[in-house]
């Protein structure tokens, strides 16, 4: 008897202690940090990657054979070299040929041009005084005609022995020659870009294939220039799947008028296909994942109340909040992992 009555004694006090326990926590407050909801702006986007190039490239050959000799640059008063930026029609190099250059008699062609085109006129003149007949006038314009063929052709082929730049750009490759030294026609002697807008080819999941769309803007970043973003968009989408990667093809057009990426270098990109203003937008590493849903903390009178969010866009960092939250609440950015709802809490900076 005497036994039991100490059993039911210390019964009564761990009951005691225990409920003690519990209105002592019910007094701690656990200590967070806040932010306060206000509307903000989101875009949604796709991360790829890709390599860059130039929208002109060009790799130009001697179209004939003769003695190499390398311009002069007006800009620097240097022979030509690497890196240098030349505008369109400037003359980069000629291929010298004497006997090339003499059997295209361009002094004579230019003469019988002229002799026949004064004929010609003549002729004319005669022909509506009754002079000529219209068989000769028609013989002497075939003549001019003719002359005239003849002599663009000559400059045509004179061309040939200069070196021009097609478009403005910068010379890439120049393969060093020693003046004056024979070279064979079909010789590459220049390789130049024009890298001022530049071509990224993307390759994008099948997912994605309706969502992406031309002319969506694209960030455009890359590790050497840290502090600098470029804007590209989206220029091409081909409408078919590679059946071994299910991905699909886009190019992406990019302006670098500043010159800051180079081609060949791999850039990082960030397709931005939605985005909306006045929003609720929250940090997605605050966001519980738990079987009732996704969750975040809000307080109200010194209590921390859990509340079930619906998310709308979204990237990688961030969330628009479409239901479970208000503007101007007080939700909790830390110290939100121990705590359940309607736990007291104390909110510091």
């Amino acid at each position: 008897m005497k036994r039991i009555a100490i059993i039911l004694l210390a019964t009564v006090l761990l009951a005691s202690c225990d409920d003690e326990g519990k209105d002592l926590n019910k007094d701690i407050s656990v200590p967070v940090s806040v932010m306060e909801i206000t509307p903000g702006s989101l875009e949604e986007y796709i991360s790829t990657t890709g390599t860059v190039n130039p929208v002109k490239e060009v790799t130009l050959k001697a179209e004939i054979s003769g003695s190499y000799q390398l311009m002069k640059n007006p800009a620097t008063k240097k022979p030509y070299a690497l890196g240098d930026y030349v505008k369109a029609g400037a003359e980069i190099l000629r291929i010298e040929d004497k006997e090339y250059e003499n059997n295209i008699k361009i002094k004579s062609l230019e003469l019988q041009l002229e002799i026949s085109e004064q004929i010609f006129e003549k002729q004319k003149s005669l022909y509506k005084k009754g002079g000529v007949t219209l068989s000769e006038l028609k013989n002497s314009e075939i003549e001019f005609i003719n002359s005239k063929y003849s002599y663009e052709d000559a400059l045509i082929r004179l061309k040939k022995m200069n070196v021009v730049a097609p478009f403005s750009g910068t010379i890439v490759e120049l393969p060093y020659k020693t003046s004056g030294t024979r070279i064979e026609a079909s010789t590459d002697v220049l390789r130049m870009m024009d890298y001022r807008n530049l071509l990224m080819d993307l390759n994008l999941a099948v997912k994605n294939m309706e969502i992406v769309k031309v002319g969506q803007k694209v960030r455009i970043m890359n590790y050497t220039i840290p502090d600098d973003t470029l804007t590209g968009v989206i220029a091409q989408l081909s409408p078919s799947i590679d059946p071994q990667s299910r991905s699909f093809k886009a190019v992406v057009n990019i302006k670098n008028k500043e010159l800051l990426l180079r081609p060949g270098m791999f850039a990082k990109g960030e397709i931005i296909v939605a985005s909306k203003d006045s929003i609720i937008v929250i940090p997605k590493n605050i966001i519980l994942s738990k079987q009732r849903g996704n969750t975040v903390f809000v307080i109200d009178k010194g209590l921390a109340q859990e509340r079930v969010i619906t998310f709308g866009l979204e990237n990688p960092e961030y969330v628009e909040v479409v239901s479970g939250l208000e503007i101007k609440e007080k939700m909790v950015t830390k110290g939100y992992e121990t705590l359940r709802n309607k736990s007291k809490v104390k909110v510091v900076k």
